[in-house]
């Protein structure tokens, strides 16, 4: 397990230097600001979609935020997972993300299960769900999402 542990920790370290997504979205349907008041780390989140309710899909993500590496990549991840998937999938996703987050590390998705594929290089930040302060961290972005997808339909 050190072995998946330490490429979860480069994969981590790879998205918080080399940010997908990052920077600001012209044109977009909808924008959410999250801040996270335990450590003061803060995203605004754009969003562009092609369509209309729940099967519309996700054209587009854009961001700007400052932070942690934690909140920084899980953004990046969350840009790369979720652009070109529906809404209600991209809903689901978020679902998946916040139960493996808040189970306190109880919660593992195996390579093969549709929540890891939901999520897919999100499930890098499994081990943060023991960390109670950076469940926040790693949620930062997905939660921004669920408010701009929410204020776009």
């Amino acid at each position: 397990m050190a072995g998946l542990e330490s490429l979860y920790q480069q994969l981590i370290l790879d998205h918080a230097r080399a940010r997908t997504g990052e920077g600001e979205l012209e044109p977009f349907d909808a924008e959410r600001f999250e801040k996270n008041p335990s450590c003061g780390d803060e995203l605004r989140l754009r969003v562009r979609l092609d369509g209309a309710g729940d099967e519309a899909r996700i054209a587009a993500i854009g961001w700007v935020g400052d932070g942690c590496s934690i909140s920084m990549a899980s953004a990046s991840i969350a840009v790369e997972q979720l652009v070109g998937r529906t809404v209600a999938e991209a809903r689901a996703a978020i679902d998946a993300m916040r139960t493996m987050l808040r189970g306190r590390g109880a919660v593992s998705y195996a390579d093969d299960s549709p929540e890891a594929e939901l999520i897919g290089d999100a499930v890098a930040f499994e081990g943060t769900a023991r960390y109670v302060m950076r469940v926040k961290c790693a949620m930062l972005a997905w939660v921004a999402l669920e408010a701009a997808l929410h204020d776009a339909a």
